[in-house]
């Protein structure tokens, strides 16, 4: 019969210098990615925002899993599983049923009718820059709080692993973790971002499939031992393994817990560096294998981590993580030290130290990814495309089936056309000519150095705001993430591709519809005020009674699209539309 509770754990302090060694070769590791997918790399657009579109879908089925698992995914579900048992498991099941919307809804679809971006889908039938902008600047939005809740992530981790709460070494990781995602993004671009998920993706799957492997040897096998000891070292009783112990307490409670679910799993089709890697592939069928890919890889992680987080309450005790992080975010690695062979043995500082570091491995591949959407958006949907205008290719350029016309329509340049803009057809390079609205075109040269530019923008405004950031609650910047992109970036999407009527002021509104209402409802929400934890306890100016928006925010950014559409004074193009809808189902002029 096992101790009635467990020991309370520790990291020890010979563990220092292990976790610096580790570190120290995850970063050598993914600099040396950097460098040789940069000399591999072509100076096109498609080799820096799709790396050059020939990766398998097993390659871009482990990026995918490895862009999506994020540190909130492994430290945080099985710490929040730690610390409310069941209610922690239904907080992961969103993020794997978040992928069936993407496989039946979004993936080949979206590599059918994009080309870079999300904003690609929507002009090849809403050709106007306001919808450009306004899909850009969604973009940057969400990845940039992706962003500032990876490296807050990455500094705690790395205080906890090196023993110490003092803000300077959490600030100094940070700004570490900064500039290196932007040597990643502008030295190697989709290669090497693609490449650093995929070491990533293997790192985690493994090191969960092995600490997963100890604690069933542990118990033996026996799951219902491990769960009956979960329970007894709780401090719940049998109320942790039933529902309610997180989001049972009261009618709001199980309605934010509703409004979390519902972001959680319609906020993933919309995230931006997800719907990147679609276009990684050469084909729509090869973007569904690799989100098949993706499901499998994701699923089996999230039933491992269900298995964690029992792992860390019977064996750790609830009490014991939330006293080293009251988000329960160090429930793994302290899991890992246990199985290992507890605080002070060999084999317990490895473990702990191998786990923490691939979280930190986790960090780096995942805001690599978020560095290079939001370039990509900025560069190309903003600056590009809403700024300058499109650039005009010819025919024989890369991927070339043709060109795209001034105002984003894939067409054949007329030879005389070519002649008067001085394009070289045997190169592919853009033309001298100007859009319909009279913008200058740009070349893929200079979108690609604006891209590499924005990347140290992006970059330097995220450690910046990381800086002041790193008292926030980690969870809730990457909830306030999944819900912007559910309520600005699915709904016009989803309108653009199924959605005949579908204008362009009705794409506006429904971005800015849902943009705006969601950064407003979590600024009045007991997130930022009105409770002890809330991010000002000392003040109170709240009025929005739940923790995430999605609930409210995600329908109004399918109403305000509604209502846009039907007051719009000009009717929808039906043959933009046809274009569209035959070029996203049979692949037809696709990149």
């Amino acid at each position: 019969m096992r101790t009635a509770t467990p020991p309370p754990v520790a990291p020890a302090g010979d563990h220092h210098d292990l976790a610096v060694v580790l570190f120290a070769v995850i970063v050598l590791v993914t600099l040396g990615i950097t460098f040789w997918a940069g000399r591999r790399r072509g100076g096109g657009a498609d080799d820096f925002y799709a790396g050059g579109r020939d990766f398998t879908p097993l390659q871009n089925g482990f990026a995918l899993s490895g862009d999506y698992l994020s540190a909130a995914s492994f430290l945080g579900v099985a710490g929040l599983i730690a610390l409310f048992g069941y209610d922690g498991v239904l907080y992961s099941i969103g993020f794997l049923v978040a992928w069936l919307v993407v496989l039946m809804l979004v993936a080949e679809l979206v590599r059918n009718a994009g080309r870079y971006t999300l904003a690609d889908v929507l002009a090849l039938r809403l050709r106007r820059r306001k919808v450009r902008a306004a899909a850009g600047g969604a973009s940057v939005v969400v990845t940039l709080f992706y962003l500032v809740a990876q490296m807050v992530g990455a500094g705690s981790l790395v205080a906890l692993l090196l023993g110490t709460n003092s803000a300077e070494a959490r600030t100094w990781t940070i700004v570490a973790v900064g500039g290196l995602m932007i040597v990643y993004v502008t030295v190697g671009g989709m290669r090497a971002t693609t490449w650093i998920q995929i070491v990533k993706a293997f790192l985690l799957v493994a090191g969960s499939v092995l600490l997963t492997v100890l604690l069933l040897v542990r118990f033996h096998g026996d799951v219902a031992e491990l769960m009956r000891q979960a329970a007894q070292h709780s401090g719940a009783g049998q109320r942790y393994l039933e529902p309610g112990l997180k989001y049972g307490k009261s009618f709001t409670s199980r309605l934010d817990f509703f409004s979390l679910g519902l972001a959680l799993v319609l906020g993933t089709a919309g995230l931006p560096h997800i719907l990147s890697r679609f276009y990684t592939v050469p084909t729509a069928r090869a973007a569904r294998r690799s989100t098949m890919w993706a499901i499998g890889l994701v699923g089996g992680f999230y039933l491992m981590a269900i298995a964690l987080g029992l792992g860390a309450t019977a064996l750790v005790g609830s009490a014991e993580v939330r006293h080293a992080n009251a988000a329960g975010n160090t429930a793994v690695p302290l899991l890992a030290l246990v199985l290992g062979g507890g605080n002070g043995s060999t084999g317990g500082v490895v473990l702990f130290a191998v786990i923490s570091a691939i979280a930190f491995a986790t960090i780096l591949a995942v805001v690599a990814g978020l560095t290079l959407a939001s370039s990509a958006a900025f560069a190309h949907d903003i600056w590009a495309g809403a700024w300058r205008g499109r650039p005009r290719r010819t025919r024989g350029g890369r991927g070339g089936r043709g060109a795209r016309g001034s105002r984003g329509r894939r067409a054949l340049v007329p030879a005389s056309r070519r002649a008067r803009g001085g394009a070289d057809a045997a190169t592919g390079t853009a033309t001298a000519e100007r859009t319909e609205d009279g913008a200058p075109v740009t070349t893929e040269r200079q979108e690609v150095l604006v891209a590499r530019i924005a990347a140290v923008g992006i970059g330097a405004v995220a450690i910046v705001l990381s800086l002041f950031a790193q008292q926030l609650n980690v969870a809730f910047l990457v909830g306030l993430a999944f819900a912007v992109a559910a309520s600005a970036n699915l709904p016009v999407l989803l309108y653009s591709l199924f959605w005949r009527r579908f204008t362009p002021r009705g794409a506006v509104w429904s971005v800015y519809g849902g943009l705006i209402p969601a950064v407003v409802l979590v600024a009045f929400s007991p997130v930022v005020s009105g409770t002890k934890v809330a991010l000002f306890p000392g003040v109170d100016f709240h009025w929005f009674p739940l923790e995430n928006p999605g609930l409210v925010s995600i329908p109004l950014g399918f109403l305000a699209g509604w209502i846009g559409t039907l007051t719009s004074p000009e009717p929808a193009d039906p043959d933009r539309y046809a274009e569209l809808e035959v070029r996203s189902l049979t692949g037809a002029g696709a990149a």
